[in-house]
C-alpha cells in the first residue's frame, strides 16, 4: 500500500509547494496538505486534525522558513495541533521540519510537543530519500506518557486543554499556565467536554514556582481514573503550561509543556 503524508506548508508559495509535493511523489509517496493558517483568534490550528488522525497518515511534514518557525504564534498553533494529534497516535508520531531558508533552527528550541521533530533543509537534495527512510521505519508500538493530554479549539466554546492519568489514579490534579487565563474547569469523561460538573474542593488562583517558571494555576480534589479527565478553559496563548497530580506532599512529579 502506498504510504501517505500530510504536508502543512507555512508561508510558502504554491509553487514551491508544488516541487516539494511532486518530488516526494516521485518517491512513490502519496502527498497532501495545506497551507497553515496563522489565525490564534479563530483557532485556524484546529482545521486539519481530521486528516492527521486518518491512519493511512504515515508522517507529517511541516514545511517552512526559519523566520516562520520563529514567530510565536505560529509555534503555539503548530504546537496546539501536535498535542491534538499525539493525544491520539501517540507522541513518537512521525513529524519532520523541511526548512526552505534561513539558519538551521535548533531542535531543543521547538516547543515540547516537536521534541522529537527531525529538522531537514530543502537545499538538501536527499530530502526526499530521509523522508521515506522516515516513513518505512515508523515504530509498531506508539510511546505513551504517564498522562494523557489533549486539547480542543470550539468555535462559541472557546480553548479548552484535558489532562489525566494514563495507568494510574490521581487524587486531585493541578492546572497552570504562566500566561493567559484560566476561565472555567470542570472533570468529566476522557475524551468528551462535560456538560455540567461535580467539582470536590475546587481551587483557583494558586501561585505555582517551579524553578524560573511561575504559574497561576486552578486545582480540584476529584479522584481522577484513565476514563476521567480534568479539563480547563484557557482565555490567551501561554508560553508554558504545567500540571501534576494533586497530593498532600510537599513533593510530587509536575510536568512542564512549553508551547511556544
Amino acid at each position: 500500500m502506498q504510504k501517505k503524508i500530510w504536508l502543512s506548508a507555512i508561508g510558502c508559495s504554491k509553487e514551491s509547494v508544488q516541487a516539494v509535493m511532486a518530488k516526494l511523489q516521485g518517491y512513490g509517496l502519496a502527498v497532501d496538505g495545506h497551507f497553515f493558517e496563522d489565525d490564534l483568534e479563530k483557532m485556524a490550528w484546529t482545521a486539519p486534525r481530521q486528516q492527521l488522525l486518518d491512519s493511512d497518515v504515515a508522517l507529517w511534514l511541516v514545511l517552512g522558513s526559519a523566520a516562520s518557525l520563529t514567530l510565536p504564534s505560529v509555534r503555539y498553533g503548530l504546537a496546539m495541533l501536535a498535542l491534538m494529534v499525539q493525544a491520539e497516535r501517540g507522541s513518537d508520531f512521525p513529524l519532520i521540519i523541511l526548512q526552505t531558508e534561513g539558519g538551521a533552527v535548533p531542535s531543543e528550541s521547538l516547543p515540547t510537543p516537536f521534541a522529537d521533530a527531525r529538522i531537514l533543509r530543502l537545499a538538501d537534495e536527499s530530502y526526499a530519500a530521509k523522508v521515506v527512510a522516515a516513513v518505512h521505519t515508523v515504530s509498531s508500538e506508539m510511546r505513551r506518557s504517564p498522562y494523557r493530554l489533549d486539547v480542543y479549539g470550539i468555535a462559541n466554546i472557546g480553548q479548552w486543554f484535558e489532562v489525566g492519568p494514563r495507568d494510574s489514579d490521581w487524587q486531585g490534579v493541578i492546572f497552570g499556565v504562566d500566561t493567559g487565563e484560566i476561565t472555567l474547569h470542570a472533570v468529566g469523561r476522557a475524551g468528551q467536554l462535560p456538560e455540567k460538573s461535580v467539582l470536590n474542593y475546587p481551587q483557583q488562583g494558586l501561585e505555582v514556582t517551579l524553578g524560573a517558571c511561575r504559574f497561576t494555576a486552578w486545582a480540584v480534589q476529584n479522584s481522577l481514573d484513565p476514563s476521567s479527565s480534568y479539563y480547563l478553559k484557557v482565555e490567551g496563548t501561554p508560553e508554558k503550561i504545567m500540571f501534576c497530580p494533586y497530593s498532600s506532599e510537599e513533593e510530587t512529579e509536575a510536568y512542564i509543556i512549553t508551547l511556544q
